[in-house]
């Protein structure tokens, strides 16, 4: 994905005209990335929550809590790509980061259970609310400041 790609992607995010078909979990990554590349985190994080929820309501979803916005996966990808950008060894820009993304492991749809039960993320108070990890505690960096995968 090029930096117009990414571009797109997030303005149509933003109008509730990205195709839903197209809104993937990868897109997902790819709007998280945007944000806390592009604003203060605490802005980024408030644009990422409440984008979503207003995105899922455009393309006609609801945000329950059985289904759409979810606290805490959210809250903890907000975490993983922020880790993802502090990471980076050499100077970076939005093209090399977005370029090395798709090959990160936490882009794996399973990575959140590295730390959360099945049981715990899926409930309703992990929908609703940020939950603390009940399998082990979210550590992104190794001892030297590598980035860890699921299976670390």
């Amino acid at each position: 994905m090029t930096y117009s790609e990414a571009e797109q992607l997030v303005k149509g995010f933003e109008e509730g005209t990205w195709p839903s078909s197209e809104w993937t979990h990868f897109a997902h990554f790819v709007m998280a990335l945007w944000y806390t590349y592009h604003h203060p985190i605490a802005e980024a994080r408030k644009l990422i929550k409440e984008g979503i929820k207003k995105y899922n309501e455009a393309v006609g979803g609801k945000n329950t809590e059985n289904s759409g916005y979810h606290e805490t996966i959210t809250e903890l990808y907000i975490q993983i790509v922020i880790g993802y950008q502090l990471s980076f060894t050499r100077e970076y820009d939005f093209d090399a980061l977005l370029s090395n993304l798709e090959a990160q492991p936490f882009i794996q749809k399973e990575f959140p259970f590295s730390f959360y039960s099945k049981e715990l993320l899926m409930s309703k108070e992990a929908r609703a609310g940020w939950v603390e990890p009940d399998v082990r505690p979210i550590t992104l960096f190794d001892t030297e400041g590598k980035m860890l995968n699921a299976a670390s």
